[in-house]
């Protein structure tokens, strides 16, 4: 494996940006993470597939990122690429109550345009950082209604296949995953609204953001909720029913506003975000017997004591 050699090759062949040793911490809401060997940023699908073609025959693991905002990186930083979607992968188009949009698309934009176009639909969403992508692989929202109450379409970018489009209907949609990551790569998805009122949507809106506010510590840099909730549980519940919010380790704090929150309080590094991990899984299944599964992205090498 030659970095350098890689990086030399990469610049030759895509018109994105190609960098070397980039700090993580830059790249996700946590602030965190450690240097990748290389970050890369395509701009277009041809980028993107000569992006792979280099990277295999350099013989470099590489992995897709959003806006960072449910990654945890390792402070040893990542071994391998780290490709990011540019700027074809930002652009939406709307077509009477269809939104298309790139997978790198700021879901908050496309909230934004469903609102003034008064399309009903994406009202769950406001508030839910990252992008379209992100939010289309974890199959993100709230409690009641999540991507794939709108999501009509998703194209992937399979390597040495080219695009594939994929129904909605045919995803395997599921609680925080909608199984594509092991299909190929989000670059594109159709999510289906509805007309609807502007005052109606707006009200829903607020309500919506509202709740964000006054549920979850969103002035703190975080990865949003660390922990899957359990079947008939709430993980934040259990967690603060063990007695852990506010408990600090290093620069990390479980916030006190939402239990299920692990928060930076400035300095923090992954180590010490992932040491209160490990003590909430251990006291939750110690109180009430129940295993917490991870909800955030663990990506990259862990010093760990």
């Amino acid at each position: 494996m030659s970095v350098g050699r890689a990086a030399s090759r990469l610049t030759e062949v895509i018109a994105g940006e190609v960098r070397t040793d980039e700090p993580m911490a830059r790249h996700t809401t946590y602030r965190i993470g450690g240097p990748a060997d290389l970050l890369v940023t395509c701009d277009t699908v041809t980028d993107l597939a000569e992006a792979e073609r280099v990277l295999a025959e350099e013989g470099i693991e590489s992995t897709v990122i959003g806006k960072g905002s449910n990654l945890l990186v390792g402070d040893a930083g990542y071994r391998g690429a780290i490709l990011v979607l540019g700027r074809e992968f930002k652009a939406h188009s709307v077509a009477g109550a269809r939104i298309t949009c790139g997978a790198g698309c700021i879901l908050a934009y496309v909230v934004r345009e469903a609102f003034s176009r008064g399309l009903a639909g994406m009202e769950f969403a406001v508030g839910i950082p990252g992008t379209v992508g992100g939010a289309i692989a974890m199959n993100a929202g709230t409690r009641g209604v999540w991507m794939d109450s709108v999501v009509e379409s998703v194209t992937l970018h399979v390597p040495g296949e080219g695009l594939r489009r994929v129904a909605g209907t045919d995803i395997a949609w599921g609680y925080r995953t909608s199984g594509l990551a092991s299909a190929g790569i989000i670059v594109e998805a159709v999510v289906m609204l509805e007309q609807g009122e502007k005052a109606r949507i707006r009200a829903e809106m607020e309500r919506s953001l509202q709740r964000r506010k006054a549920t979850q510590p969103l002035g703190m840099p975080s990865a949003g909720s660390v922990f899957k909730n359990p079947p008939d549980f709430s993980a934040g519940r259990l967690i603060e029913a063990a007695g852990l919010k506010g408990t600090r380790l290093g620069g990390a704090r479980i916030s006190e506003v939402h239990a299920n929150f692990i928060v930076n309080d400035g300095g923090a590094r992954a180590a010490d975000v992932l040491g209160l991990m490990r003590k909430i899984q251990i006291a939750v299944r110690d109180t009430h017997g129940i295993e917490l599964e991870p909800e955030i992205r663990l990506l990259g090498s862990f010093d760990i004591a």
